[in-house]
């Protein structure tokens, strides 16, 4: 049974003996090089914030983690009061 798609695509079983042969050391760099140059190309798509905006950022981090502490804070000093009174008697 063939997968048609695949054919129709290119991604048969025929195209994966060519990717097999030739010097190993040479498929390895090759690799290595497609491998950077798409880290490169992903890495030109990045959009870095501007100064003010990583300043926010920071902020609105900053509080938010505050914000948490407090509220976990809260949690671990009910429920120490809570199991003190249950336990404690």
């Amino acid at each position: 049974m063939t997968d048609v798609g695949a054919q129709a695509r290119g991604t048969g079983r025929k195209g994966r003996k060519s990717d097999q042969r030739g010097n190993p050391i040479s498929r390895l760099f090759g690799s290595l090089g497609l491998f950077i140059s798409q880290i490169l190309d992903e890495l030109r798509k990045v959009v870095r914030p501007t100064r003010s905006e990583l300043w926010n950022y920071t902020l609105v981090v900053i509080v938010f983690v505050c914000i948490i502490m407090a509220v976990v804070s809260s949690l671990d000093y009910g429920f120490q009061k809570l199991v003190a009174l249950v336990f404690a008697g």
